[in-house]
């Protein structure tokens, strides 16, 4: 069994107030719970940037990098106007 976490950095260049980023933040965490992962809002208080942290556990390795991928599609075709970075480990 393979314990995976990543953390999400999305720059939100057009986001003016705190509605702004929990509107895109939502959006990105209702999306999330396809994948069957546990889902946290880490932000800051800085409005133009989220970070959201991901968990799951899988069976082995590639079922692990698989569910990555399948979130990194997911950022490139819905977020992909924001710039975003993201940190992945395995335990």
């Amino acid at each position: 069994m393979v314990l995976s976490y990543a953390v999400i950095r999305l720059e939100l260049p057009e986001a003016h107030s705190l509605k702004g980023r929990r509107r895109v933040v939502h959006s990105l965490k209702e999306r999330l719970k396809a994948f069957n992962i546990s889902v946290l809002d880490i932000s800051g208080s800085y409005v133009r940037e989220a970070e959201i942290a991901l968990a799951w556990l899988a069976h082995d390795t590639r079922q692990a990098a698989q569910i990555r991928q399948s979130v990194e599609r997911l950022l490139d075709r819905y977020y992909g106007e924001y710039p975003w970075e993201l940190e992945y480990e395995e335990i």
